[in-house]
């Protein structure tokens, strides 16, 4: 007879989710067991990076990894990292183990007490099942929902013995079902943004990362080009919808009102791809859009639509309207304005400026490398250096939060193993994720972590300023040596001070096949 746990597999099986990332515990222990040999099981030491090994593994793959966690405990230590996956739409499934069915209500050991809501202001969807023959349909569900746009994590709660139940002559149906997303825009509502957009005397384009995530860069670059107008990314990007080394890329708009609005000022039409409207975070208040501009802004999540505070909105999968709108719009012949030149930073005699690391990281990478950013005070010197051009080359954090950055590219890096995933972490981030180094080297996925120690938290430091704040306590992180701390997850590393150290550091690093910490030592500039 066929159990809820082989039920279960075989729906797993169906959806291609057969990579599970998990820190087990004993609730796990009847789900795990007789693990089918068509899967692979990777185990992080804290659930936090396991959580962020699955949404870089999700992002990049597009497909949903099932997330294995214990209990309460398991899942309350993932919630800071699970914030990030709300943010970047990633199709995580987190699959918590509860105690026993009959037990639950009396909160022994590791119960987890209302384990759907713990979860549930993160989740798309948060369950736990009232019967054993309910658990194949509440995941199918979880599954389903987690894959229709806008994608986003799911979690389900399985009392343990539920496990070992038989299933029932229904459930072959509830595995064999195909559920399908949103097809496109009408005609007529297509027509009514193509109109507004010929009739436009400067449109500018700003694109967001339902660009890059639904494969739509090379339409986003077509209609770019039909239209001669400058493209922005929006503010905070978790992903590259543009080539930034296209001749059209304006740069990163600001995250505050005042500074996005003098940007767009000079534009009539605002079109807004795949992005919120907008995700500021710095206070300068002001108008959110110039007199006489006009903003549209197409998406395929609600909520996205719901809260913007201006503009015209459509609901419509983003790649379909971008391929339609590049075939359909009128051509333009529009010169545009040099870019202006900026002038390096200058290293010091024992460090590096941030802007030498990247530069040389550019420089020394594959063409096709996927590069993973987690080192807040050095965005800007990222962006002003490096190089991106194929779909799926950037990822960095979507929420705000610290410890996405390294256990993600070990993630990224098993979903793209054809390609090179460089993660440039700050030592302040790396210190939240850092445990991912251990399933680098136990999987020995060949990621090059470069780890930039300024020994401070230098966003800390860079908004005191801003803010004017006086008599904090210090952010400086003296004594950290991340070359001690690779060596004993078992990963290669070095650290370097200089860029021709950091150059053939980087060299020998591509040239090997397992993961490599080089610690580049910096400056908070």
């Amino acid at each position: 007879m066929t159990t809820i746990r082989d039920a279960a597999y075989g729906l797993l099986r169906r959806h291609g989710m057969t990579t599970v990332f998990g820190n087990p515990g004993s609730n796990e222990l009847l789900f795990l067991k007789e693990f089918p040999e068509d899967f692979t099981y990777v185990m992080g030491l804290h659930e936090g990076a396991v959580l962020a090994m699955a949404d870089g593994y999700a992002q990049a793959s597009g497909r949903a990894p099932l997330v294995s966690l214990h209990s309460a405990a398991g899942t309350g230590t993932s919630m800071g990292v699970l914030a990030n996956t709300v943010q970047s739409k990633s199709p995580v499934v987190v699959l918590s183990g509860q105690q026993v069915r009959s037990m639950v209500g009396q909160q022994i050991m590791v119960a987890s007490t209302d384990a759907a809501q713990l979860p549930k202001p993160l989740t798309k969807l948060s369950l736990e099942p009232l019967s054993p023959k309910d658990v194949v349909r509440s995941l199918a569900e979880v599954i389903h929902t987690a894959n229709l746009h806008p994608k986003g994590p799911t979690h389900l709660s399985v009392p343990y013995d539920d496990w070992e139940h038989d299933a029932d002559a229904n459930t072959e149906l509830t595995v064999a079902r195909d559920v399908l997303d949103a097809t496109g825009l009408s005609e007529a509502r297509l027509a009514e943004i193509v109109d507004a957009i010929d009739a436009s005397r400067s449109p500018v384009l700003v694109l967001g990362p339902e660009v890059d995530a639904t494969d739509a860069n090379e339409h986003a670059v077509l209609l770019a080009e039909r239209l001669g107008c400058p493209v922005w990314i929006a503010p905070s990007p978790a992903r590259c919808p543009f080539p930034t080394s296209h001749a059209q890329f304006a740069g990163l708009l600001p995250a505050n009102v005042a500074g996005i609005a003098e940007l767009l000022s000079p534009h009539d039409l605002v079109v807004v791809l795949g992005a919120a409207v907008f995700r500021y975070h710095h206070d300068r208040p002001g108008r959110y859009l110039a007199e006489g501009s006009r903003l549209i802004q197409i998406s395929q999540d609600p909520s996205e639509i719901s809260r913007a505070p201006m503009g015209d909105a459509y609901l419509a999968p983003v790649a379909d309207t971008t391929a339609r709108l590049s075939e359909t719009v009128a051509v333009r012949d529009v010169e545009l304005p040099a870019r202006a030149v900026r002038i390096a930073g200058i290293d010091r005699a024992d460090r590096m400026h941030p802007d030498t690391v990247f530069r040389t990281i550019s420089e020394i990478a594959p063409v096709d490398a996927i590069h993973v950013v987690e080192s807040t005070s050095t965005a800007e010197a990222f962006w002003n250096n490096v190089e991106l051009c194929a779909q799926g080359s950037f990822y960095s954090a979507a929420a705000g939060g610290l410890g996405f950055g390294l256990p993600a590219a070990v993630g990224i890096q098993l979903a793209q193993p054809h390609r090179r995933v460089i993660a440039s972490i700050g030592d302040g981030s790396a210190n939240f994720g850092i445990t991912g180094l251990w399933s680098a080297a136990q999987h020995d996925v060949p990621v090059v972590f470069v780890v930039l120690r300024n020994e401070t938290y230098g966003a800390m430091v860079s908004f005191g300023r801003r803010l004017d704040v006086e008599g904090a306590p210090s952010f400086d992180l003296p004594g950290i040596d991340f070359v001690r701390l690779a060596e004993g997850y078992g990963v290669t590393a070095e650290s370097v001070a200089t860029e021709a150290q950091l150059r053939d550091a980087l060299e020998r690093a591509l040239a090997t096949d397992g993961p490599v910490l080089i610690e580049a030592r910096t400056f908070h500039a």
